[in-house]
């Protein structure tokens, strides 16, 4: 066979699911543009939490609970690893970027973040299911099912780390708090401003994170459990309770032997911040299907009343199934009337911006390719799956997931940095995912 036509089909069969996607995201742009406005903000705001709600809960319950048996998850276990793994090595490649580029240094952090983060849910989801749409494509059968059985099972470990570890790293340092926090000016938002009146960065993957502020949730609240605020810091910063019931006696009037049982001080800090990590969101309708479809596919009985042609409540998962169809043009729109936004100004500064968009979308993805390959050769991953590593590779080929923008808005920390970082990394997304998408296809043929 001419080599020349070999590289001519890899080259369309990697790059045609990306025009697909890419001629939603421009109807989304185009009805969303603010000069034309055919469809309002609001609409696709509604339409975000419709896919949030009902959608893709529809396609993680249909899609992983056919897939699922508890000899599959025991043999998935390196799904989830390979997202500790990615996010690891892209806050290494983040720090070093911080280091090179040197933006301000309110957003060093935010730097590590941005590069270390990638979109592990909606967007592969959206890309699989337009690669699994072509005719030629190297995943054979069940390709859909497959593919988003993957992705939903390394999901509810990106959200973890969103709601423990990102919330965290994304409060607002303290000098930064400081300087432009007192009279509570930190809060970009207010909070009597409409749902439909914030940008759609907001509500674009995770609706309603917004409305879940907290009286520590725009504050540094770990510099304040574990510093000595002295001075005017004091007058900035609420007092922070760290009193427990039980322990009231354990005073200086207390019995040694009380004292000598009291809870060690940074033992009670440290329970304080566990306190306040709003670890309890996570159970969110994405989690709960996921959670439902894993629970349902390892018990046989259960498997056999919901799923297959034969079973007794075949007709409901019909009916989700029939949902869950709608849930890929809805997220392409949704990311186009996002990116009808625009950048907005920020402080973060251009060089910054490239070195994020270099790292995150040109040196992870090469790193990953290595990663994966080595985990193949220890005999680590599902043998002859196309699917498996094509999944394990999108890990690190994303960009910087949308949630972030609203953890930013959350944390009130980094909100406009996050959008204009959000809006360049979409854009050249497009070119960074078409080649890797070559080389990924190109991969699949030596296996």
């Amino acid at each position: 066979m001419d080599p020349q036509v070999t590289i001519h089909g890899d080259w369309v069969s990697a790059v045609a699911p990306l025009m697909k996607l890419l001629c939603l995201t421009v109807i989304g742009l185009l009805l969303a543009n603010p000069r034309v406005q055919v469809v309002p903000r609001a609409t696709f705001k509604l339409l975000s939490k419709l896919v949030f709600a009902l959608l893709l809960p529809c396609l993680i319950f249909v899609h992983l609970g056919k897939s699922v048996t508890i000899d599959n998850v025991l043999h998935w276990w390196f799904i989830p690893v390979n997202v500790l793994i990615s996010t690891a090595i892209g806050c290494i490649l983040g720090y070093i970027v911080a280091l090179i580029c040197r933006p301000p240094p309110h957003l060093f952090r935010f730097t590590v973040i941005m590069t270390g983060f990638g979109n592990s849910g909606n967007l592969p989801i959206a890309i699989i299911g337009s690669v699994c749409h072509t005719s030629d494509h190297p995943f054979g059968p069940a390709c859909d099912t497959k593919g988003i059985a993957y992705v939903s099972f390394a999901q509810w470990v990106a959200v973890i780390l969103v709601y423990t570890l990102v919330y965290h790293m994304m409060e607002p340092p303290m000098q930064f708090y400081e300087i432009v926090g007192e009279g509570n000016e930190i809060q970009e938002e207010p909070e009597q401003i409409s749902n439909y009146s914030r940008s759609l960065l907001h509500e674009a993957e995770w609706p309603g994170m917004v409305d879940k502020v907290t009286e520590h949730s725009k504050t540094p609240f770990i510099a304040r459990v574990f510093m000595s605020i002295s001075g005017s810091s004091q007058n900035t910063f609420p007092d922070i309770d760290f009193t427990e019931e039980g322990t009231s006696g354990a005073g200086p009037s207390s019995p040694k032997s009380l004292r000598c049982l009291a809870e060690p001080r940074v033992v009670r800090r440290i329970r304080v911040l566990a306190e306040k990590t709003p670890i309890q969101h996570v159970l969110q309708p994405p989690t709960i299907a996921s959670l439902l479809a894993i629970i349902i596919g390892m018990v046989p009985v259960l498997k056999n009343f919901v799923f297959g042609a034969d079973a007794p409540l075949s007709f409901f998962t019909d009916s989700l199934d029939i949902l869950a169809a709608a849930v890929v043009p809805s997220v392409m729109l949704i990311l186009g009337g996002m990116l009808a936004e625009g950048p907005k100004d920020n402080a973060l500064g251009i060089r910054t911006i490239v070195g994020i968009i270099v790292a995150r979308l040109l040196v992870l993805p090469c790193i990953g390719i290595g990663v994966v390959t080595l985990a193949d050769r220890l005999n680590l991953l599902v043998e002859q799956d196309h699917m498996y590593r094509f999944v394990l590779s999108l890990q690190y080929s994303m960009p910087s997931a949308i949630l972030l923008g609203a953890i930013a808005s959350l944390r009130g920390y980094g909100v406009k940095e996050a959008s204009a970082l959000l809006f360049w990394q979409h854009i050249c997304a497009v070119f960074s995912l078409s080649l890797y998408l070559i080389v990924y296809f190109k991969l699949m043929s030596f296996i």
